[in-house]
């Protein structure tokens, strides 16, 4: 292990709490503004380098757009990812291997071929994944390796303008392998942060109104497998639904509208398994106004799992206020999530909440529970050090909503059961992070993490303090 993590040390370096999606860190320099780079990488627009003067701005230019003639052009790039993570007392010292440290490395290299007029067009998008774990005990598992294997890989028909690079109505169809983010990635995401992010087989429609923006979706996960060239979808789970973004941009808000229906055939709740049918409907209001911003969402689910009602919902609230005239422009954000649990086991009504395929690094880059049966408290303070030096630091506290249901991870995986325990605290965490843009491509970053836990866990098993070291450095043009 501590060769691992001094190889880590010499390859990656400092790691920024995960972002947002489609989010950017400053740039180290001002010479040279590209599109904003997102973790999907097809809905990033670079046709303002279809002027060959203009990609000369900067030595990507070449390889973001490449012209093949009058009607096409081709979209390199790649991402080159590693990650050391190392820990004390992992799982509050119930994980196979509690001290642990291990090496991921990633490679994503992607090729995004356009052909067709402004008016009608066909896209092929090809992103493979190269995806290795070094050093996990007692063995790596299936987020964390996947070998060589199609990350994404899809066709477009487009009728009108390119979904999301203007306000002219257009409509894409899709079909292949795709990831998926939508909204602030709560109940569906690109588990971007973990060395294998989630990629979806299926069909998509996409829409552009002005001021409006409407996905239409059906798609099944892809399961990666242990070896190169055998990830799968799944025969058991399935994601269907509609998503819609409404644009209030003279009033800086933004409202998304959904409803997601999810299926899995080989469902477990506690000890129960059979089949879960499960519809949510959600709302999310978002925006900014001044030194303000903000973003709430609540999701209601209802459906049927093994002879049981589904009765689940949750409520999350972010506000924040910057401070951009003081020194360091400080930045302040309270979240604030409450996610039901199950009442009452036999009762014949679950209310335990499914956070279907969330993000990866749910609460912070150390996130031993998951969005279910949760309060949450989390303020954070970020601060930008230099141009291209920001840091933050951010405390998190988590209680039981229910009594009679228990701890679950990201996943939805019951880590901790109810027992006889009537603590609702669960613990404490606090997390410092420091990332450097060394270049527009180059990002070094590093955080250290604790959790100590709380009343509920001391009572149900082992009660160490975790700890966590990450260091990282990723490469992306």
């Amino acid at each position: 292990m501590a060769r691992v993590t001094l190889l880590a040390l010499c390859i990656a370096a400092p790691a920024l709490a995960q972002s947002e999606p489609g989010a950017v860190a400053p740039r180290a320099t001002e010479a040279w503004q590209a599109p904003t780079l997102t973790t999907t990488r097809y809905d990033e627009h670079w046709t303002a380098l279809a002027d060959p003067a203009a990609r000369d701005d900067h030595w990507t230019g070449r390889f973001k757009y490449i012209p093949l003639g009058p009607l096409a052009y081709l979209t390199t790039g790649i991402e080159l990812r590693a990650r050391n993570e190392a820990y004390r007392d992992n799982a509050w010292g119930d994980a196979p291997a509690p001290d642990d440290g291990y090496l991921w490395l990633r490679a994503m290299p992607y090729a995004d071929l356009h052909v067709g007029t402004g008016r009608v067009g066909v896209r092929g998008f090809v992103q493979p994944i190269a995806a290795y774990a070094l050093g996990v005990a007692p063995a790596a598992g299936p987020i964390e390796q996947t070998r060589i294997d199609l990350l994404q890989g899809f066709l477009d028909v487009r009728l009108g303008a390119e979904t999301g690079s203007t306000a002219a109505p257009g409509v894409t169809l899709r079909a292949g392998r795709q990831m998926l983010s939508l909204g602030t990635e709560r109940l569906v995401g690109t588990r971007y942060g973990p060395n294998v992010p989630l990629a979806f087989d299926g069909l998509r429609g996409l829409v552009s109104l002005d001021g409006a923006t409407v996905s239409l979706l059906a798609v099944r996960p892809v399961q990666p497998g242990p070896q190169s060239f055998d990830d799968t979808r799944s025969r058991a789970k399935a994601l269907r639904g509609v998503y819609t973004t409404v644009s209030a941009s003279g009033i800086g808000t933004g409202i998304d509208l959904y409803y997601l229906g999810y299926r899995n055939t080989a469902a477990t709740f506690g000890a129960l398994a059979g089949r879960e049918r499960r519809d949510s409907l959600g709302a999310r209001l978002f925006g900014a106004a001044g030194d303000w911003h903000w973003n709430v969402e609540g999701v209601a689910q209802r459906g049927h799992f093994a002879g049981q009602r589904i009765r689940a919902w949750t409520l999350a609230s972010e506000v924040g206020h910057s401070f951009a005239a003081t020194p360091l422009a400080p930045d302040a954000l309270l979240r604030v999530n409450i996610v039901s649990g199950d009442r009452r086991a036999g009762d014949g009504r679950l209310g335990t909440f499914n956070a279907l395929f969330p993000k990866g690094k749910y609460f912070g880059e150390l996130s031993p529970v998951g969005p279910t049966n949760i309060v949450s408290v989390n303020p954070q303070v970020a601060a930008t050090l230099r141009p291209a030096l920001t840091a933050s630091i951010a405390g998190m506290a988590y209680w039981r909503y229910s009594r009679g249901d228990g701890v679950y991870d990201i996943p939805g995986n019951l880590v901790r059961a109810p027992g006889t325990s009537r603590a609702r605290f669960i613990g404490q965490q606090a997390e410092a992070t420091l990332a450097w843009q060394a270049s527009p491509e180059l990002e070094l970053s590093t955080s250290l993490s604790a959790f100590a836990p709380g009343a509920f866990i001391r009572q149900t098993g082992t009660a160490r303090t975790i700890a966590m070291l990450g260091f990282e450095s990723n490469f992306r043009f």
